[in-house]
């Protein structure tokens, strides 16, 4: 049955079609920008490459992964907007994938060589250590296709010496492989000074001939620091490397031939042990899961049931809600997602009525909410459920009842519950995530396995209108003191300039820039990257007893 039939009267109907309208033009957007960022560094550099013999990035990946199997790309909007001056750098310089090689998960790694050649900006350190991250959490396998011209010098500083930076590349390198997972390494065109390392730190490492070269120092380098006059490819080609120094294992003729043996390599490898995560044969939604994109309002300051989200998101028939009469602004419940089983802790954007009589507003947390939904994560971790989280909340709920209530309390004894949870976590923001409610609802800082965005998520401390406000307040507070005086033109002015800067800072766009969350993605693929995401966890057995620490009743 549609959301048009079930939701009665004309104006409900008009306002499910100008939901849908809005969302179709987000996820239009969306695509649009997926595309550009697609083109890397603009079709004259992929002319370039396809001239050396070369793939892109994007065409290694595609060669490399299953043909028609699913695959969910990390960090595609990663750096966006963030380096104009220097030229700007699409996707961060690097494209991540988790797909699937011979049927094995696994998670690719490609240097973009028409961003920079290949170099890294601090971005590309961070969105490097991401994919190492969910490699080591998850035990998947990665693999690096290597193209790189190294680090990006005019920006050296930030990408060179903290403990964040270039370096822990390394340092995962040596302790994912005493941990035993799988890395393999191709070079594949550039590959110099301490990237050079990568490679080589991992298990096995291919070479292409005439177009991948590795060395400390490159020719000119050589030149200038002891006089030795050397091409880049007797110095460090393929031919040295596999002939003479021994430093890369597999010689290859050239992309496809690398990325076939990849292909072979991972074919052999063994099983794993399984967390155990139970799966049983999936099943569609109950109703239309394209419905959502009518369902979420066009606004993010209007109330929607959360219920219709979940039965268009979850496997038919597999919702059973956890104390649904009690602590009602947060929906708790055990349900399947494309069969596996999966906790849901949902944030209800209606407007509903406690046990008290007391009505609620929607997207607020409120004491009782947030006991319940500490209890519930409890219960999942003791059953060994994962987690999904979806996040539609403005914050807790403030004033002198809440206060006098223990709100506090309540809220630290779901976010301790939350924190201390040994079962994978995924969050879906699928409207706002404001201030503590990011937190308590699995935000960045609390590890969830993957976190992505709807186009609708806003990201912040608290709601824009309040913020600017706010900030207008302090900022003509400052001018005042300095004498100047204010006309309420002026201030009508500060108040826009300030608005437009901080609601361009609460856009998904702005957060995945930052990598704050993992991708932007059309809610109707929202249920493949929960079961790809616990298809993934499933590889890490769970060895962490479930403790939450100091909680007050």
């Amino acid at each position: 049955m549609s959301q048009a039939k079930e939701i009665s009267g004309s104006k409900m109907n008009l306002e499910f079609n100008k939901n849908e309208d809005g969302m179709k033009l987000l996820i239009s957007n969306l695509q649009r920008k997926l595309e550009k960022v697609a083109e890397g560094g603009g079709k004259g550099r992929i002319a370039k490459l396809h001239e050396q013999g070369k793939l892109t990035a994007r065409e290694r990946i595609a060669y490399l992964l299953d043909e028609n199997a699913p695959s969910i790309e990390i960090g595609a909007f990663a750096g966006e907007d963030m380096y104009e001056e220097h030229g700007g750098c699409p996707a961060g310089g690097v494209v991540i994938v988790i797909g699937y090689v011979r049927g094995k998960q696994c998670i690719v790694v490609a240097n973009d060589a028409t961003v920079k050649a290949g170099a890294w900006f601090p971005i590309t350190g961070k969105k490097n250590l991401r994919a190492q991250e969910i490699a080591m959490e998850n035990r998947l396998p990665i693999i690096y296709l290597v193209d790189s011209a190294g680090v990006y010098l005019p920006m050296q500083d930030e990408i060179f010496p903290d403990k964040e930076h270039f370096g822990r590349i390394f340092r995962n390198n040596a302790i994912m492989s005493s941990e035993g997972i799988v890395q393999i390494a191709a070079i594949m065109g550039s590959c110099v000074a301490g990237g050079a390392y990568l490679p080589i730190m991992s298990d096995e490492a291919l070479i292409v001939d005439k177009t991948g070269t590795i060395f400390l120092a490159g020719s000119y380098l050589v030149k200038a620091a002891i006089g030795e006059s050397i091409d880049n490819e007797t110095l460090g080609g393929a031919t040295t490397h596999c002939e003479i120094s021994g430093v890369t294992d597999y010689k290859c003729s050239d992309d496809k031939d690398c990325l076939d043996r990849i292909k072979n390599i991972l074919d052999k490898i063994g099983s794993y042990e399984k967390a155990g995560f139970d799966r049983i044969a999936g099943k569609a939604p109950a109703k239309e899961a394209k419905e959502i994109l009518g369902i979420i309002p066009d606004t993010r300051d209007k109330a929607y049931d959360m219920h219709e989200i979940i039965d268009r998101l979850v496997d038919a028939d597999s919702f059973e809600e956890y104390k649904k009469l009690y602590g009602q602004s947060i929906v708790c419940g055990y349900a399947r997602v494309d069969g596996w089983a999966v906790g849901i802790v949902a944030n209800q954007r209606k407007v509903v009525k406690s046990k008290k009589g007391e009505m609620q507003f929607g997207g607020v947390i409120y004491s009782d909410s947030a006991d319940k939904a500490a209890r519930f994560i409890m219960n999942c971790n003791q059953k060994k459920i994962p987690l999904v989280f979806l996040q539609d909340a403005t914050g807790f709920m403030v004033g002198s009842r809440s206060e006098h209530g223990g709100i506090i309390k309540d809220g630290a004894k779901m976010v301790n519950a939350m924190s201390n949870s040994v079962v994978p976590k995924f969050t879906i923001i699928v409207g706002n995530s404001f201030g503590a409610a990011n937190y308590a609802m699995c935000g960045k800082a609390y590890d969830p396995r993957l976190i992505v965005g709807w186009p609708t998520a806003q990201i912040a401390v608290m709601g824009g209108a309040q913020a600017a406000k706010t900030l207008l307040q302090i900022q003509v507070s400052t001018l005042k003191a300095k004498g100047e005086e204010i006309t309420p033109e002026d201030e009508k002015a500060l108040l826009d300039k300030i608005t437009q800067r901080y609601e361009k800072q609460t856009t998904p766009y702005y957060a995945a820039a930052r990598l704050w969350i993992d991708a932007i993605i059309n809610p109707l693929d929202t249920r493949k990257w929960i079961s790809m995401g616990i298809e993934m966890a499933d590889h890490s057995p769970i060895k962490k007893r479930y403790n939450v620490g100091v909680i007050q009743s």
